[in-house]
């Protein structure tokens, strides 16, 4: 399979987080080219042909969620989710913070094709520097004339407004961060009404990822026809992979959809961290369930990783080698979600607390095999009762390690310990057993 490089071809090169440097690799011409040869409705046609989908986590068609817009409300708004805080996530932050210019032409590319006047970078609130540098390239790309009013005397305007959040996950959902946007408290709205139909202002509102923004650029440049040829047919182009855990190099790479998972983790991130073996890992980030060594021929696209059990989510590969504790790992994802739920709605508040109470327990090896078996129904009063993904997402990968990995779930109920860590327990564990 050929090797592609589109959203960090240009990483490296000289002074490409300003305006002369962006300019010198040709940046701002796709803006210009998408408002000399497209109007806003083909604009909209041209991304929904290139299969582009989103990279935030659920994979929705881009172009098909820009036409879900009521065609006579206005104003309407465009927010770009740059609250990047799923657990083992680092890739929008890369590119911000190696290539800025292009997450701005991306956004305004994409508020011509909603016609927008108003654009909003939502990025959490611990990237203070990477809010600061888009402030900059923000500020730069509206003094050259690609941005404010009548951008390259098209006629069209647009001010891009670049807003802190103040470290909460829960607005990386859609619907709080338009409400902490507004300045509300971040938390999740009923839908519908979708955002598309209400959202920020009450007023029709589009939400992207950053990675997805990023695409823009590449697709009006080369052409629908030219991104769709590139990955596999339902899912087209390339995905940012932040890869982390036991590697050599751990580190964001741009892969092909389609490669094989072997590829990333044998080519690009050198193997196995030790030489050890590889237990288990996460292919989307921490909310995303375990796959096994046997998945490692499983093709890099949405839909091969979904038929493997899991999801390519936010692209955070997460290696664990065979020294890990799997009821550790899940015991510190659980605490995570747990601290990061807003308390909306009682499944997940309540649920994420008993989940963290039982997982604690089972690590210190205080947990009996009844109790064990409790956290099924935990979980199950969880997955999918919850007002946002959040209190799904807490089951995930605890459920899929326990399936997987029931043995070592079970090793630990009252071995008075962890007997991962501390092997001489697993005597005492089997004979509790």
């Amino acid at each position: 399979m050929a090797e592609y490089q589109l959203l960090t071809k240009h990483v490296g090169a000289a002074d490409l987080t300003t305006l002369r440097g962006y300019q010198a690799v040709g940046g701002y011409d796709a803006l210009r080219q998408a408002l000399v040869k497209f109007t806003p409705e083909a604009l909209v046609d041209e991304v929904k042909a290139s299969g582009l989908r989103g990279r935030g986590g659920a994979g929705f068609p881009t172009g098909l969620k820009w036409s879900f817009l009521p065609k006579d409300i206005f104003p309407r708004y465009l927010c770009c989710n740059a609250d990047e805080s799923e657990p083992g996530c680092f890739k929008d932050r890369y590119l911000i913070d190696e290539d800025p210019h292009q997450l701005i032409e991306g956004l305004l590319i994409a508020a011509y094709a909603l016609q927008v006047n108003h654009a909003f970078i939502y990025i959490r609130g611990e990237y203070h520097d990477q809010r600061l540098l888009l402030e900059r390239c923000a500020a730069e790309a509206r003094d050259a004339g690609f941005g404010g009013t009548d951008i390259l005397g098209s006629g069209w305007s647009c001010e891009v407004i670049v807003h802190g959040g103040a470290g909460a996950y829960i607005c990386g959902e859609e619907t709080a961060l338009i409400d902490s946007l507004e300045g509300h408290r971040g938390q999740p709205r009923l839908k519908p009404p979708f955002p598309a139909i209400k959202g920020l202002y009450g007023k029709p509102t589009v939400v992207n990822n950053v990675e997805t923004l990023a695409n823009l650029p590449h697709i009006v440049a080369n052409g629908a026809a030219w991104f769709k040829g590139i990955g596999t047919e339902k899912s087209s182009g390339t995905r940012l992979f932040c890869a982390s855990g036991h590697i050599n190099r751990p580190g964001t790479y741009e892969m092909e959809l389609g490669v094989p998972i072997r590829e990333l983790l044998d080519e690009h991130c050198g193997g196995m961290w030790k030489g050890r073996a590889l237990k288990a890992f996460q292919p989307g980030g921490g909310s995303m369930q375990v796959l096994l060594p046997e998945h490692l021929d499983v093709p890099l696209d949405m839909e091969s990783v979904a038929a493997a059990g899991s999801s390519l989510g936010a692209g955070a590969m997460v290696f664990m080698d065979d020294a890990t504790c799997l009821v550790n790992v899940s015991m510190r994802l659980v605490d995570f979600y747990q601290h990061e739920s807003c308390g909306k709605c009682v499944p997940c508040r309540e649920g994420t607390y008993f989940e963290a109470d039982l997982m604690h327990r089972l690590e210190a090896g205080r947990c009996s095999l009844a109790e064990l078996a409790t956290l099924t129904d935990i979980c199950d009063n969880m997955n999918g009762k919850c007002f946002c993904p959040l209190g799904d997402t807490a089951t995930w990968f605890v459920m899929s390690a326990y399936k997987a990995f029931r043995d070592e779930f079970e090793a630990h109920a009252d071995a008075g310990g962890c007997p991962v860590r501390h092997p001489d327990l697993r005597r005492s564990a089997a004979v509790v057993a």
